[in-house]
């Protein structure tokens, strides 16, 4: 059957309403503003920027630690402070190493562990709040649609084709069946966060790949509200150790925010070699751990989520220009992996290509020849120095913790260089080993007051999808997932899955894999870690997913 696509002409399509993908957008729309304002031709106009978003609202996907250094918003937005929904200042940072039933502080807290002049925030109500400035400078600003295929043209991309709506879950229209829109652009900016959908056919398709593959990291969080005096506003400390392996990369975080409540979570190394490795379970044993629960006793878990991260720093960063189109944010592994920082980079990745953008439609100009002044941008900013300095970190803990604490100390004194430079990396799923008949771990229950199944959690992130939709995670060999992955990995899905998505079930004696869709929060880590690669996440009907409120 042949679609009819509306079809629509943008200057600049923003696939991502994220920070990077706003910060792009809002920056763009000012250097409009005061071009046009001068007089300067060609005239340019702020309507022919679209913005998409495929949550049901600016803000909802969006999930982070999240400590935000202020650097490029103050660039972006001079009198931030008057108006930004800004949490909390950092007063008082940490650093604990944990055993099982004790913890140890550092004496000095590591200098990636210092956060003073930093805000703790709720990433959903930045991206709200910088959405609005959007919608007031111009910008045409689209949520519950998401990028479904791109439009490629020559060398490059002219836009995306968004997501049809109205399917249902055999795949035949129906009653309010909507064709998605067919968006041209003159420049398609990617800003889809983590393993974007998009991006990772772009990067497949144009070989964009760098020397290191991208390797991701999982951030599990809760938000809680606690007893007063459990936790001091703008308190931060970072933990190591226990229930995290010695050969394995992570570690958590505790974050006070203002009214009693606290930001807890761990982030795990998705390239650990034991396939029944449960993150959900690791991050739920880490709360009873007595320094946590003392926080946590009498409290209430408010919010849950899950989120990768791009943790291959520069040597993992993707090609992120072609013909017509850019790469920005998380997408584009704007994240320094060391500090767990990312909102500030994406933003200035986001500032930096809507300069690029700038001149390129006053040159009438949008090929790769001139938006390759993206990259040199970046390297002339503080992104570079800043992921310099760390080029190295992460792919030194495939040493172990040990280790990789040996050589971040070297890169720390060397600049980043360490013994080796560039450390090679490899793609995270190829570090399983076989389960060599190792029985099945019990799943873990929880007490329904500290700790939570799995279930419980994703309650708690207000997860919501239209039951009757294709099932936006196409596995795409499932006898593999009966025969050769049950053998030699043990289904690792139904594991590092944080919200129950993938349900091995024996149906009249034989082996099915189900796939509870409704459940995705949208982390992508079955895209990332499946040992065989043949799991891909598309966009599901616009609107679906997790409601980070307040995260």
């Amino acid at each position: 059957m042949t679609v009819q696509r509306e079809q629509l002409e943008a200057d600049v399509l923003i696939v991502g309403a994220g920070p990077a993908g706003l910060s792009c957008a809002l920056h763009l729309a000012n250097l409009i503003k005061k071009h046009n304002e001068s007089g300067a031709k060609p005239e340019l106009s702020t309507e022919n920027i679209y913005v998409l978003e495929k949550g049901r609202e600016v803000g909802a996907h969006q999930l982070s630690g999240a400590i935000m250094n202020p650097k490029a918003l103050a660039e972006l937005v001079p009198d931030f402070e008057k108006s930004a929904p800004l949490d909390t200042p950092v007063t008082d940072d940490a650093a604990l190493f944990f055993t099982q039933n004790s913890s140890l502080k550092f004496p000095i807290t590591p200098p990636p562990f210092q956060n003073k002049g930093n805000y703790v925030v709720s990433l959903n109500k930045i991206a709200k709040w910088l959405g609005g400035l959007v919608e007031k400078s111009g910008v045409n600003l689209f949520t519950q649609f998401g990028g479904a295929e791109l439009i490629y043209e020559n060398n490059g991309i002219a836009g995306v084709i968004t997501e049809d709506k109205g399917i249902d879950k055999n795949g035949k229209p129906k009653d309010n069946y909507t064709p998605g829109y067919e968006l041209r652009a003159k420049v398609t900016v990617l800003a889809e966060g983590t393993r974007g959908s998009l991006t990772k056919q772009l990067v497949e398709k144009y070989k964009l790949d760098n020397i290191n593959p991208q390797i991701y990291s999982l951030g599990i969080k809760e938000l809680w509200d606690v007893q007063p005096g459990r936790i001091q506003p703008g308190y931060v400390a970072h933990t190591l150790g226990w229930p995290v392996a010695t050969d394995m990369y992570g570690g958590g975080w505790i974050y006070g925010l203002s009214n009693n409540r606290v930001s807890i979570g761990l982030v795990i190394g998705l390239e650990y070699a034991d396939p029944q490795f449960d993150p959900h379970e690791a991050f739920q044993k880490w709360k009873t751990h007595p320094h946590i629960k003392k926080i946590l006793d009498g409290g209430k878990l408010v919010r849950y989520g899950a989120k990768s991260l791009p943790a291959g720093g520069w040597y993992s960063m993707p090609r992120n220009y072609v013909d017509g189109g850019l790469i920005i944010g998380d997408s584009g592994s704007f994240l320094d992996s060391q500090r767990l920082k990312g909102i500030h980079m994406a933003m200035k990745s986001g500032m930096l290509a809507a300069e690029t953008i700038f001149e390129a439609l006053k040159a009438g100009d949008t090929t790769a020849k001139t938006l390759s002044a993206f990259p040199q941008k970046v390297e002339a900013s503080y992104i570079k120095k800043e992921l310099w300095a760390v080029r190295n970190f992460h792919q030194s803990f495939k040493y172990g913790l040990y280790g990789g604490l040996f050589h971040t100390g070297l890169q720390f004194i060397t600049g980043g260089r360490g013994l080796i430079d560039p450390m090679r990396a490899e793609a995270g799923y190829k570090h399983y080993h076989h389960i060599d008949d190792h029985p099945a771990p019990p799943r873990f229950k929880g007490d329904g007051k500290l700790t939570f199944d799995r279930l419980t959690d994703v309650y708690h992130s207000g997860t919501r999808h239209e039951e009757d939709q294709p099932c936006h995670l196409h596995v795409n060999d499932l006898n593999i997932c009966a025969t050769k992955c049950t053998v030699e990995f043990g289904n690792p899905c139904q594991y590092f899955c944080p919200a129950a998505v993938y349900e091995p079930v024996t149906e009249a004696g034989n082996f099915k894999l189900k796939i509870n869709a409704a459940n995705c929060v949208h982390c992508k880590t079955c895209d990332i870690a499946d040992p065989y690669q043949i799991i891909d996440w598309v966009v599901p009907e616009g609107g679906g997913g997790p409601n980070y409120e307040g995260m």
